[in-house]
């Protein structure tokens, strides 16, 4: 639809595409081999895998279904039942080493992300190695401080293709400077050759200000979409360990926790608290 709508109708309305297919290589290869350079200049290989790896995430189907955030709610309410039924060592080894738990094991599905189970067992492991009770608000700022900074590394393939969407439009008009210089020497050529010259360089700047914003701004924007709905499995776990601190009934615990996920995913009360 976007290609449609841009070249579709400028071809539609008389435009000449040969000059477009003409110029394409040369410009798209400064552009994007301009662009992609600075990006391995200002970010780690880490973040440059990052966006590979962002890319797959954009166009895959979303981590997280509805039944991962019940497995989840499950998961963690049934730790905290134990710790609070039985005691801290009934769950001592399932914290410490959670491949070989079989609260943890029962769901696979969320074993394959580190930080969830890490953001889980820490924190209980807190509650554990804690002699008196310990402050929901203090633990609620800590949990908060976790997520924020998982997201703000988690962000970074995102960050980079946002810096690379505002640099396109200014590299378009370093090509499209590149092909006018590139005119001069032609200049005592016949109007229809310096014509198509300039045409040819002005689509530097098309193809740099087109990439931007029709391109690569929205697949940044996409990104970032998919990265905030995948966090909210980490404010699941926060909200149901917060609210247990607080004293609060489980029916409670439990909204607390499904308010937190979007519409899409979110489960029904009876979802989850008919699995109890």
């Amino acid at each position: 639809m976007l290609f449609s709508c841009v070249f579709g109708v400028f071809a539609l309305h008389g435009g000449n595409m040969f000059v477009i297919f003409a110029a394409l290589p040369a410009e798209l290869t400064i552009i994007l081999g301009a662009g992609i350079s600075s990006m391995i200049i200002g970010y780690d290989l880490s973040t440059l895998k990052g966006v590979l790896f962002g890319m797959k995430k954009i166009f895959a189907d979303a981590k997280w279904r509805k039944e991962n955030y019940v497995d989840t709610i499950l998961l963690v309410l049934t730790l905290l039942r134990t710790y609070r039924l039985k005691g801290p060592k009934a769950i001592e080894n399932d914290i410490e080493d959670p491949g070989t738990s079989p609260f943890f094991n029962k769901y696979p599905d969320l074993m394959k992300d580190r930080r969830l189970i890490m953001m889980i067992t820490d924190t209980v492991r807190l509650m554990v190695a804690s002699s008196n009770a310990l402050n929901p608000y203090a633990v609620e700022d800590l949990l908060d401080k976790s997520i924020s900074e998982h997201y703000r590394y988690a962000s970074q393939p995102n960050d980079a293709l946002s810096s690379l969407a505002g640099a396109l439009p200014a590299l378009g008009i370093v090509a499209c400077v590149l092909g006018i210089v590139n005119t001069m020497a032609f200049i005592d050529q016949p109007p229809a050759i310096l014509g198509a010259l300039i045409g040819s360089a002005l689509i530097g700047t098309l193809l740099g200000v087109f990439l931007a914003y029709g391109v690569v701004e929205p697949l940044a924007k996409r990104l970032e979409l998919r990265l905030k709905e995948e966090e909210q499995i980490y404010h699941v776990v926060k909200e149901i360990i917060v609210a247990t601190l607080h004293g609060h009934p489980q029916p409670l615990v439990i909204e607390s926790a499904r308010v937190v996920i979007n519409g899409h995913n979110q489960p029904t009360f009876d979802d989850v608290f008919n699995v109890i």
